[in-house]
């Protein structure tokens, strides 16, 4: 599992609510689609995190980078509903940042030559 870390804050204008709803919507509607498998938002608490990282943090779940790749793919056509959906997202973020990663040990990662 290939794991899209995004992080942000919201322009001073945004309901908090209004955000959650949206990127919800954004993301359930590529889940179904089957261009990613699954996401999750969580929000920062008690002010505790790093100073350069944003309050909101959306992890994006996809098979593989395959995947992540007909994601962005689709998206960055910039047509139709998804188009929509990406537009209500992206207006309500500021400050945003990227990261990708992955589950490790790499299933198909062969044991016995780690270097120490």
């Amino acid at each position: 599992m290939d794991l899209y870390h995004i992080w942000c804050n919201l322009r001073p204008e945004i309901r908090d609510v209004e955000f959650s709803d949206s990127v919800d919507a954004y993301l359930d509607r590529l889940c179904e689609e089957g261009r990613i498998a699954g996401h999750r938002m969580t929000r920062r608490k008690l002010g505790l995190g790093p100073p350069g990282l944003g309050e909101f943090h959306i992890v994006i779940e996809v098979e593989d980078l395959a995947q992540l790749d007909r994601a962005f793919e689709a998206v960055s056509k910039r047509e139709g509903p998804i188009e929509a959906l990406h537009f209500a997202v992206n207006r309500y973020a500021r400050d945003v940042q990227f990261a990708l990663y992955r589950d490790f040990p790499d299933p198909h990662r062969e044991r016995g030559g780690e270097k120490f």
